[in-house]
């Protein structure tokens, strides 16, 4: 009997001949996790599955992979030898190991190997009745039980009575990169999760205005970076020197373009970050018709400045959805913290919410862009940011 963890992926098994790639990216990100408990971690792909050995603490491994984008279940299982009476103690044993006194319990076969004599129902009477004749106080319930014990029979078999759920989406890295606005409110952390999760690398901008905003709304953005990098690795974060260029805009602008403004000026120093370090796309948090600046014209309004593609994850989301998503990942009780930065402190009384272009252009006229964008990316501060 050999203890191991049985790793299923879900949409990389769609991708056809680019599929090698895709699992070898997740294996090498499941090795990552896993090497700071245990530096001999195995790894082996067999079809649709991996196989993960490793002597590191279950609590340990559990936590690390739930955390892997690309995986969709996790399952602690044991295996043994392909003949229906290892199968039956093993099975035992694994029973053995609930808390069953008093529950229910339906086993549940799987035959990918089609060579194996019984066919499954056949194995599922067997192993049913075996174990009900060995332990007390259990009984049958095929529709709604308290215990599944899943058997696959395979090159060998694998038997397992705990799926744990995983992040599912694409490995990380696999996809590109792309540099996310974040702030730290609900919204940005999450929108960034969202795209990570398709894969994308992500590497964070943070618009700093300390003595406007105060450095502990900095080091909030620093803590939201640590939870992200929980499902990523190691993310750089860029925290960008906004303050001279928010007192231009505020002094040659007029106040009720002053939210446009800044979110242009915004998108025109993260594509410029974004053009040197090799991205390709830019992520905001923006959800249509939250605030004023998330207006179809308004949107269309930042888009104009960007030389490559802005993803919106959180687009047609809803408050309550995007918070219920914060709340999962472990960003919520940060982005909550009191220390407001620069889009939630310079906020006009009445903002322009449907501006024309040509509006925009004029109220940008006494504005040195160039100049502006130069001075922010002059002054950046990187901050390599671990789990």
């Amino acid at each position: 009997m050999e203890r191991l963890y049985l790793i299923s992926f879900g949409e990389i098994a769609l991708k056809g001949e680019n599929r090698p790639f895709f699992e070898r990216m997740l294996t090498q990100r499941i090795k990552q996790v896993i090497m700071p408990y245990d530096k001999n971690v195995q790894l082996k792909n067999v079809h649709g599955r991996i196989y993960c050995f490793t002597q590191a603490p279950k609590e340990k491994v559990a936590e690390a992979l739930k955390k892997v984008f690309g995986i969709v279940y996790i399952c602690p299982a044991v295996s043994c030898e392909n003949n229906i009476e290892d199968i039956k103690n093993t099975a035992l044993e694994v029973i053995k190991e609930q808390d069953y006194y008093g529950k229910t319990f339906k086993v549940e076969t799987r035959r990918p190997n089609k060579s194996f004599p019984l066919k499954s129902p056949e194995v599922n009477a067997q192993v049913g009745a075996y174990i009900l004749s060995n332990i007390e106080g259990l009984k049958v319930n095929v529709h709604d039980p308290d215990i599944r014990l899943d058997i696959e029979i395979r090159e060998k078999t694998f038997i397992y009575s705990e799926k744990i759920p995983g992040p599912g989406g694409l490995p990380i890295g696999c996809t590109g990169k792309a540099i996310s606005l974040l702030s730290g409110g609900i919204d940005s952390p999450v929108a960034t999760y969202m795209i990570m999760k398709r894969g994308v690398e992500i590497e964070p901008i943070y618009f700093h205005s300390f003595p406007f905003t105060t450095d502990r709304a900095k080091e909030k953005v620093i803590d939201l970076c640590k939870v992200l990098a929980g499902y990523s690795g190691k993310i750089r974060l860029h925290v960008v020197n906004f303050t001279e260029a928010l007192k231009e805009i505020g002094k040659n602008t007029p106040e009720e373009f002053l939210t446009i403004m800044m979110r242009r000026m915004m998108v025109r120093v993260a594509d410029k970050i974004a053009e040197e370090r090799g991205a390709k796309a830019l992520v905001t948090g923006e959800s249509l018709g939250q605030v004023a600046s998330q207006t179809m014209e308004a949107i269309a309004a930042t888009n104009e400045v960007a030389s490559m593609p802005i993803f919106r994850p959180l687009i047609g989301f809803d408050k309550i959805e995007i918070m219920d998503i914060a709340r999962k990942i472990g960003t919520y009780d940060i982005s909550i913290e009191p220390y407001a930065d620069c889009c939630s402190v310079f906020v006009p009384k009445h903002p322009k919410i449907r501006p024309a272009i040509c509006e925009v252009h004029k109220a940008e006229e006494d504005i040195d862009v160039e100049k502006l964008v130069s001075m922010c990316i002059e002054g950046i501060e990187i901050f390599d940011v671990t789990p």
